[in-house]
């Protein structure tokens, strides 16, 4: 117990120290360091089970080495919280391909390269979701008849009278406008499409006419970041 009250003590005076400005403690801001407090608390009464009856030098050593390492991590996870939560996105983007991690603050969404070499994005267009593939190549973005009916876009009304060159060779494309596009939760209304005839292309295109409404679109070696 009185291992404990010294414990506590220090804690107390550790939150004084930051409340006074005393700067930071271990790289950590004084906010950083005032929101690690309760946790030192915890693992400090926790901890002091240890102490809370008579043991044998080697269990006491081997308690207080487990705390200490359990506090050593939890140290180090909030000191590179910020990397671990891109390592995480990471892993997940890899998992699922096509889904973006959104930072919402910074407005952007980044995606992974998948296996096949593309950068494969699931849009939201007119409430449907919609596999597409980011190309800079396009001038516009391109949707198959088959997403653009399930887009609900009335293809029967469509006037294919736009060429267009596709990986099945040259086609023939109508102009559309979308009611709403989103995609990493990047939205805009209104912008211009082609929808190709059918059999022309087997995946629909993130293009430039939704690109160039971005303040900025990057692409590293296996990432590509959209920012509104």
């Amino acid at each position: 117990m009185i291992f404990i009250g010294i414990a506590l003590l220090a804690a107390v005076g550790l939150a004084l120290m930051i409340s006074a400005d005393a700067g930071s403690l271990l790289g950590l801001s004084q906010v950083q360091t005032a929101q690690l407090v309760p946790m030192v608390i915890l693992l400090i009464v926790f901890a002091g089970g240890l102490f809370s009856r008579r043991r044998r030098a080697s269990e006491l050593l081997g308690g207080v080495a487990i705390w200490a390492g359990l506090f050593a991590v939890a140290m180090l996870t909030y000191a590179y919280r910020d990397e671990l939560l891109s390592v995480a996105a990471r892993v997940a983007g890899e998992l699922q391909p096509g889904v973006a991690v959104v930072d919402e603050e910074a407005g952007t969404a980044l995606f992974r390269r998948g296996i096949n070499g593309h950068f494969e994005i699931q849009a939201t267009i007119n409430g449907h979701t919609t596999p597409m593939i980011f190309d800079t190549g396009a001038s516009a973005v391109v949707l198959t008849l088959a997403d653009a009916e399930a887009a609900g876009i009335d293809t029967r009304g469509l006037r294919y009278t736009v060429p267009v060159s596709t990986a099945n060779g040259r086609g023939m494309a109508a102009r559309a406008r979308l009611d709403s596009i989103s995609v990493g939760g990047i939205a805009r209304r209104g912008i211009v499409a082609f929808v190709t005839e059918a059999g022309a292309m087997e995946t629909s295109l993130l293009g430039m006419t939704f690109l160039e409404t971005l303040s900025q679109y990057s692409v590293t070696r296996n990432s590509l970041e959209l920012r509104d």
